[in-house]
């Protein structure tokens, strides 16, 4: 006759299940490996209080029905003992084909991960003990800590969240603890870019103009305001990028410069970035200006077949985004301490932002608009168009009334 087995009080135990003599709780199985596997609780049902002075966990049949429904499932309770730098460098290996740009984001996290202090205390946990608050005080103590930008933050998140998604498909774990929306948990401190005025740009490219030091920048950073190109495309732009026949900008690369100091040519940044940009009369002018007053170089500098580059600095290389976000700055600041009124924070982008932000203020069209800036969405374009003051406001009720009254 089988005698059931019970624990200290009366209660009936399970095949596997036993009470120790300190009053734990313990359940014995086997694992995907055929290893046995011990779980332990104070507590043998949900309803039982937790004793004082002991912590409190899942009861020992909690934990049993979660490992029923993994092993069920096929995925490991124990995350296969894989931590979270070892699940990023997994997920980074299936990254294959991605930009120069895209990688060197990646490498940055798992150093991070790897060596830093902090990022050291994610990068060694065991991914299947990560639990969704864990990651929320984790990015807390990021940005309220460490003092890392929401940016940056967004940019690590940006990269754990599918790693941990790919272990959710892997049947490593159940859920993935970094699937939730970033600015519920910390506070967006980016400063939004915004578009200079139209008087502002006005004014800013006069200095330029007069500046007996800047005035060789003009020609460019005027394109830049009348263009909305992206920096990386036109720092790429070669002689064969300017069609003076069909008035028109031939955008179909960018240049890049890695953390290595490598030049690299890519497509541009969407898929919608190959294009033609239409050239005012003022553009092609200051082409014609740069076209004429380049120096020719010893060698000329070959970047993934690619030649003719535009704008080559001191040792005959192309200039990338990094000078002229520097000339910008430069040209800001003496601006600054010369007038009362100073200029707010000008950069390549603000630049593009202002030339959409004036162009959608013109009345372009929207679809329009969105081919010349290569914009992958249309809701990207149409967001220019929220940007809009009460005069704007008046000015288009006005437009709008009198084309009615012609109607009529």
């Amino acid at each position: 006759m089988n005698v059931k087995r019970r624990d200290k009080k009366g209660r009936i135990l399970r095949v596997g299940e036993s009470q120790r003599q300190d009053g734990r709780y313990q359940f014995k199985y086997t694992d995907f490996g055929g290893k046995p596997k011990t779980v332990y609780s104070w507590r043998l049902d949900k309803n039982d209080p937790t004793p004082a002075g002991k912590k409190h966990e899942p009861s020992l049949r909690e934990k049993e029905k979660t490992i029923a429904y993994n092993q069920f499932h096929g995925i490991a309770s124990s995350g296969r003992n894989m931590t979270v730098l070892e699940l990023v460098k997994k997920y980074v290996s299936t990254k294959t084909g991605v930009r120069s740009n895209t990688k060197a984001g990646y490498q940055t996290v798992i150093n991070y991960l790897a060596n830093d202090s902090f990022g050291k205390e994610m990068g060694s946990r065991r991914i299947d003990t990560v639990k969704q608050s864990d990651a929320k005080i984790w990015l807390i103590k990021l940005q309220e800590e460490q003092g890392k930008s929401y940016s940056v933050i967004h940019s690590y998140r940006g990269i754990l969240r599918p790693a941990f998604r790919m272990a959710v498909d892997d049947d490593l774990i159940t859920k993935n603890p970094f699937d939730f929306e970033l600015h519920t948990v910390i506070v967006n401190d980016s400063v939004k870019r915004e578009a200079i005025s139209r008087d502002q740009e006005r004014k800013f490219l006069e200095f330029i103009k007069n500046d007996n030091h800047f005035q060789k920048y003009y020609d460019p950073i005027l394109i830049l305001f009348k263009t909305g190109l992206r920096i990386s495309e036109f720092a790429g732009l070669t002689k064969d990028s300017i069609d003076f026949i069909g008035h028109r900008i031939i955008v179909d690369h960018q240049l890049l410069r890695t953390s290595q100091m490598k030049y690299v040519i890519e497509p541009p940044k969407t898929g919608n970035g190959i294009r033609m940009v239409p050239m005012t009369p003022e553009v092609e002018m200051s082409f014609r200006r740069i076209l004429g007053g380049r120096a020719i170089p010893k060698v000329e500098p070959l970047i993934d077949g690619y030649s003719g580059f535009l704008f080559l600095d001191k040792n005959g290389m192309p200039m990338v985004a990094l000078h002229w976000e520097k000339y910008f700055e430069h040209i800001v600041e003496k601006y600054n301490k010369i007038y009362r009124e100073p200029m707010p924070k000008i950069t390549p982008h603000v630049c593009r932002h202002t030339f959409c932000s004036n162009m959608a203020k013109s009345g372009m069209n929207p679809k329009m608009l969105q081919y010349i800036m290569g914009h992958g969405d249309i809701s990207v374009t149409l967001d220019t168009y929220t940007h809009a003051d009460f005069d704007d406001a008046w000015n288009e009720m006005q437009r709008v009334t009198a084309a009615n009254a012609i109607k009529k």
